[in-house]
């Protein structure tokens, strides 16, 4: 992917880490201190952008938005306050926590590596019959999480300005930490037993984070229950659009313009539109031809596709395939 993802206007992150670096006099202050003395984090940081946006278009291949990579239209959409928007911030944000948090535990930095466990307490034992008496200690290489959030946070955050009532920089910086926090907060605990015949005597533990779809899908769960929000009058603090609606703690996403329906393409909003696209003639949900063509109806289209088949192993050690043509029953939006 060569996509620009433009984090707000004037300030783009871009997918190279050498295109980042080189428009550092149009960075922030802090995302210019990083390209000059910590690159190989940037060259993370664009790893986990690669990483959020292909999560987002896996979440949202069904719907009428698709987080479409074409830059121009993509661009659009980050201009605005709209849920989707949101979605991206918190996505991209996780990703570049992941991957710098990941580039320490796999020993590719210099300047981390695998979690201090020294000072911690001692681990409390799982739930696991006849347990109850091994030993526990932490070992092993656990993820330092925290590495990986602070470097998201200086990279990520470093290019608001406060005051004047910007709403737009407070629900940036909000979903920007929800995207981190849907990794540190749900960090797992692994455990490795020791001991003759599979005993157990000692177990060694040690935190992992949690696999990135399960971030992906955490973050859908928060977009589908997003809070729509407004400034108050001290251009410091959110209000929930709503009656007795309880304010958005900080993991919730949150946004404070209604999203466009996305069924027609429209270069001012960022919508492709969705004629042409693949629809289930069957499915009642976002993905079924009535909702994903927003009324405008389906039509059906045979493709013959060629694919592997008949496929065998050979000693020692070739898998030889036949081609088979296979016939394929698509809809598609009119």
């Amino acid at each position: 992917l060569n996509l620009l993802i433009s984090m707000a206007v004037g300030s783009p992150l871009v997918m190279d880490p050498n295109s980042i670096c080189r428009k550092t006099k149009r960075l922030a202050g802090k995302q210019a201190e990083l390209c000059q003395t910590e690159p190989e984090i940037v060259q993370e940081v664009a790893k986990g952008a690669r990483l959020g946006v292909r999560e987002c278009q896996y979440q949202f291949r069904f719907r009428r938005w698709n987080c479409t990579s074409h830059s121009k239209y993509f661009g659009k959409i980050l201009q605005q306050d709209i849920r989707e928007t949101a979605f991206v911030y918190a996505i991209t944000a996780a990703g570049v926590s992941h991957a710098v948090t990941q580039a320490c535990s796999m020993g590719d930095l210099l300047q981390c590596g695998c979690e201090a466990t020294r000072s911690r307490a001692p681990p409390l034992p799982p739930a696991i019959t006849g347990s109850e008496s091994s030993a526990w200690e932490w070992g092993g290489c656990g993820d330092d999480v925290d590495f990986g959030y602070e470097k998201s946070r200086q990279f990520m955050d470093a290019k608001r300005k406060r005051g004047k009532s910007d709403i737009r920089t407070l629900i940036d910086l909000h979903n920007n930490e929800a995207g981190r926090l849907a990794v540190k907060n749900h960090m797992r605990t692994e455990c490795k037993c020791h001991g003759l015949s599979g005993s157990c005597a000692l177990r060694t533990c040690w935190k992992k984070m949690p696999p990135f779809r399960e971030v992906g899908d955490r973050l859908l769960e928060r977009f589908n229950g997003a809070f729509k929000v407004m400034g108050g009058n001290d251009g410091k603090t959110l209000i929930p659009v709503g009656r007795n609606m309880k304010p958005p703690d900080r993991q919730d996403l949150i946004y404070s313009a209604d999203s466009p329906d996305f069924c027609i393409a429209n270069r001012k909003t960022g919508s492709l539109g969705t004629r042409g696209r693949v629809c289930n003639s069957t499915a009642m949900d976002m993905s079924g031809c009535d909702l994903l063509c927003c009324g405008r109806g389906h039509r059906e289209e045979t493709l013959l596709l060629e694919e592997n088949c008949l496929c065998r192993f050979h000693w020692c050690c070739v898998v030889q395939c036949r081609k088979c043509t296979v016939r394929k029953e698509l809809s598609l939006c009119i």
